[in-house]
C-alpha cells in the first residue's frame, strides 16, 4: 500500500508526558505548554487526565487546565478519563473528546489496573454511554500490542479481539500502543495487518515507545501500511515506567521530520514545535529526547 499523503499527530506530551515527571508543575507552565504546541500547528492535543490525584498527582489539576485553555478553533483538546467520575470533570471542564484504555495483555491489566481485559471494558461501558449522550467523541487505547513486560509476546489476533470491542463499544478510533517499546518493524506490520481485519485502518493510530530505539522505524513500517495517524510527544516527554531509565515516547520533532521527509503533509511547524521542545525540557529541568531538537538547536 502507498504511503498516505496527509497524517494527523496526536501530541500527547501534555499528558502522557508529564504525567510521570516527579515535582509539581505549575498550571501555568502546562497551559502555555498546549498553547505552544497549538501555534505550532498541531490540531490534535490531549491535555490532560481526570484520574484521582492520589494515584496521578502531576494531573490533579486537569480541571483548572482544561478551563485555562485558549482554545484554537480546529484543535482538539482531550483528557483521559478512565471512569465516569472522570468522565463528568472532563465534561464540566469542556473537553471536546476523551479517551479510555486498557492492554491486549491479561497480565499487564491485572498488575496495572487489578481487573480482568473484558472487566476493564465493562468499567468504560458507562463512560462511554455518557460520552455518546453528550455527543463528545471517545478514543480508546490498547496498550502492550507489541510485547508485554509480565507476559511476553502478545498474539496480533489478541490485540485485534480488544480493539474490535473497543470499537463496537463506541470508539471512533483505537490507539495501539508499544507500552515498552519491544517492537520491530515486521512486528508492527504484522500486528497491523491482524488489527485491519477488525477495525478499518481508518480507524487506527500507532502510539509506539523508543525504549529500544524502533519508534521511528516501526513507525515507518506501518505507514507503509496506509495507517495516518500518530500519537507522539514534544520532545519526548515520557519515560518508560517498566524499563529504568528507557525513554518512552516518541519525539513528536522525529516524527514530523520523518514525515517531512516523506514528503507527507502534516500541517506542523517543525520550527517552533523543535523550540516548544526546548522551552518546556528547559522549564521542568530534563535532557531533551528529541534527537532532531537536538541536532536544530535552540536558536531556530
Amino acid at each position: 500500500m502507498a504511503l498516505p499523503k496527509q497524517v494527523r499527530v496526536v501530541e500527547v506530551g501534555p499528558r502522557d508526558g508529564l504525567q510521570n515527571e516527579p515535582g509539581t508543575i505549575a498550571t501555568e507552565v502546562k497551559l502555555e505548554l498546549i498553547d505552544r504546541l497549538g501555534a505550532a500547528g498541531l490540531r490534535h492535543i490531549e491535555a490532560a487526565s481526570f484520574v484521582s490525584p492520589k494515584w496521578v498527582p502531576q494531573m490533579g489539576d486537569a480541571a483548572e487546565v482544561m478551563a485555562g485553555l485558549q482554545r484554537r478553533p480546529g484543535v482538539v483538546y482531550a483528557a483521559l478519563t478512565p471512569n465516569l467520575k472522570g468522565f463528568e470533570g472532563a465534561r464540566e471542564a469542556g473537553v471536546s473528546e476523551v479517551a479510555v484504555f486498557t492492554a491486549a495483555s491479561e497480565a499487564f491489566t491485572q498488575k496495572n489496573i487489578n481487573c480482568s481485559i473484558a472487566e476493564s471494558l465493562e468499567r468504560f461501558a458507562p463512560v462511554i454511554d455518557a460520552a455518546k449522550a453528550a455527543d463528545i467523541r471517545v478514543r480508546g487505547y490498547v496498550s502492550t500490542v507489541l510485547g508485554c513486560p509480565y507476559a511476553g509476546e502478545i498474539a496480533p489476533e489478541q490485540v485485534a479481539a480488544v480493539s474490535r470491542e473497543l470499537l463496537d463499544m463506541g470508539c471512533y478510533e483505537i490507539s495501539l500502543g508499544d507500552t515498552i517499546g519491544v517492537g520491530t518493524p515486521l512486528k508492527a506490520k504484522r500486528m497491523l495487518e491482524a488489527v485491519a481485519k477488525a477495525v478499518p485502518l481508518a480507524q487506527l493510530a500507532a502510539h509506539f515507545h523508543d525504549t529500544y530505539g524502533q519508534a521511528l522505524a516501526n513507525l515507518y513500517a506501518v505507514l507503509e501500511e496506509g495507517l495516518a495517524v500518530i500519537d507522539s510527544s514534544v520532545a519526548g516527554l515520557g519515560g518508560c515506567p517498566y524499563a529504568s531509565g528507557a525513554s518512552g515516547n516518541v519525539a513528536s520533532e522525529d516524527v514530523v521530520y520523518l514525515l517531512q521527509g516523506l514528503g507527507i503533509e502534516t500541517g506542523i511547524d517543525l520550527g517552533r514545535l523543535v523550540e516548544t521542545g526546548h522551552w518546556i525540557t528547559g522549564r521542568i529541568g530534563r535532557a531533551n529526547g528529541s534527537k532532531v531538537g537536538q541536532a536544530m538547536g535552540c536558536g531556530r
